[in-house]
C-alpha cells in the first residue's frame, strides 16, 4: 500500500511541475542559465517500473535481507547497516504514512549520506535544517528548475509535519558527521550514461563508451546496483569534472578578484561551517550547483537567502560548476 500510495504522490508532483513549467515562464536569461546546468538537475521521465519478484536481497557486511519492495517501501524502507546510525525517531524511520510523508530515511539514508537528486543532510546545523524546512513550509524555497518534482515533494512534507517532528529529523541528522561520500576526478572523457530516478548512470554492454565531457559535471554511483535497486547506503559516488575545474573554482572561492565574495567569511574557516550557516566541504556537486543558481534566480528566498544574494550575482553558470567542483573535491575532515 505504501509504494503504491508513494508512487502516486511522485506522479502527481511531477505533474504540478509540468503545470508551473508552463505557467511561469522564465526569462530568456534565466532559461539559459538552466539549460547550461542540466546536468545538476538529470531530469528525466519516469523511470522503469521495478518488478517484484520475492527475491529476498543482500549486502556485504549486513545480517539482513530484503525484497526489492521492502527496499523501496516509502513509509519503511530497508535500513540495511542499523549500527551505522542512532536510533531513528519514527519520523525518519517510518514517516507519517496518513499524512502522506514518506521516511526522511527513504530518499536521504538512514545515515543522512543522500543522492545527488536530492540533500546530503548528515552533519547539518539543527538551527540551518530547521529553517530549510520552514522555507519550503512556506513557499520560500523552491527550485529554479520546475520540473524538479522532489523539491514539491519536499515543500509538501513540510507543511504537513509538525514542529515536533522537523525537531526530532533535525537534531537526528545533525547528531551525525558528513564523510567521505564522493571521488571527483578531472578528465577529458567520461563514461556514457543516461538519465534515470535525477541521476546519471553509466551504460553499459554494446552501449557503453567514453565521451567527451564538455562543460558539465556528471556525478554517477560507484555501483549503480547498490545504488539504484539496492539502496546501499554505504555505496558512495564519483563525480567526473572538467580538466581545471577544481583551482578555478579554488580562486573562485578565495573571492574572484572582485567576482564573487570569500565562501570563508560566511561558510567558516576551512569551509566546514559556523554556527547556523552550513558546511560545504565535500558535498554534491550537483546539489551545490542547484543551489546557487536557485539563489541567484531567487527560486530560494528564505531568512538566510539575501546573504548569498552578492555572492552569486556575477556566477555563470560555469564559474557555478567550478565552485562546485572545487567544493565537492574537499574531504569533510579538513584535518
Amino acid at each position: 500500500m505504501g509504494q503504491a500510495r508513494g508512487n502516486s504522490y511522485w506522479r502527481q508532483a511531477h505533474l504540478a511541475g509540468v503545470v508551473i513549467a508552463f505557467a511561469v515562464p522564465l526569462q530568456a536569461g534565466a532559461q539559459a542559465t538552466i539549460a547550461e546546468l542540466a546536468w545538476a538537475y538529470a531530469i528525466s521521465p519516469a523511470g522503469p517500473t521495478i518488478e517484484e519478484d520475492g527475491t529476498l536481497h543482500t549486502l556485504p557486511g549486513s545480517d539482513r535481507s530484503f525484497t526489492r519492495t521492502q527496499i523501496r517501501n516509502f513509509f519503511g524502507p530497508a535500513d540495511w547497516y542499523p549500527g551505522d546510525h542512532p536510533e531513528m525517531p519514527e519520523i525518519v524511520a517510518q514517516g507519517r504514512e496518513p499524512a502522506g510523508i514518506w521516511a526522511c530515511s527513504m530518499c536521504h539514508y538512514p545515515n543522512g549520506q543522500g543522492r545527488p537528486e536530492n540533500a546530503g543532510v548528515a552533519g547539518l546545523p539543527k538551527e540551518y535544517f530547521v529553517q530549510q524546512m520552514h522555507d519550503l513550509r512556506d513557499g520560500l524555497r523552491g527550485s529554479a528548475q520546475t520540473l524538479k518534482a522532489n523539491t514539491l515533494l519536499m515543500a509538501g512534507f513540510a507543511k504537513a509535519m509538525t514542529d515536533q517532528e522537523i525537531e526530532q529529523a533535525a537534531e537526528y541528522f545533525g547528531s551525525m558527521s558528513w564523510r567521505p561520500w564522493i571521488e571527483v576526478v578531472e578528465t577529458d572523457t567520461i563514461p556514457k550514461t543516461r538519465i534515470q530516478g535525477g541521476m546519471h548512470l553509466k551504460l553499459e554492454g554494446a552501449e557503453a563508451g567514453m565521451e567527451p565531457i564538455g562543460q558539465r559535471i556528471v556525478e554517477s554511483p560507484i555501483d549503480a546496483e547498490h545504488t539504484e535497486v539496492l539502496r546501499n547506503p554505504r555505496s558512495g559516488f564519483v563525480a567526473y569534472v572538467p580538466v581545471g575545474a577544481i583551482a578555478k573554482g579554488a580562486a573562485l572561492a578565495e573571492g574572484g578578484d572582485g567576482k564573487t565574495i570569500q565562501c570563508s567569511i560566511c561558510h567558516g574557516e576551512n569551509l566546514v561551517g559556523l554556527a547556523a550557516v552550513p558546511p560545504l566541504r565535500g558535498r554534491s556537486p550537483s546539489y551545490l550547483a542547484r543551489q546557487l543558481i536557485d539563489m541567484q534566480l531567487g527560486s530560494r528566498n528564505g531568512l538566510w537567502a539575501p546573504l548569498m544574494a552578492a555572492v552569486v550575482e556575477n556566477l555563470t553558470a560555469e564559474d557555478m560548476l567550478n565552485l562546485s567542483a572545487y567544493l565537492a573535491s574537499l574531504p569533510p575532515d579538513p584535518q
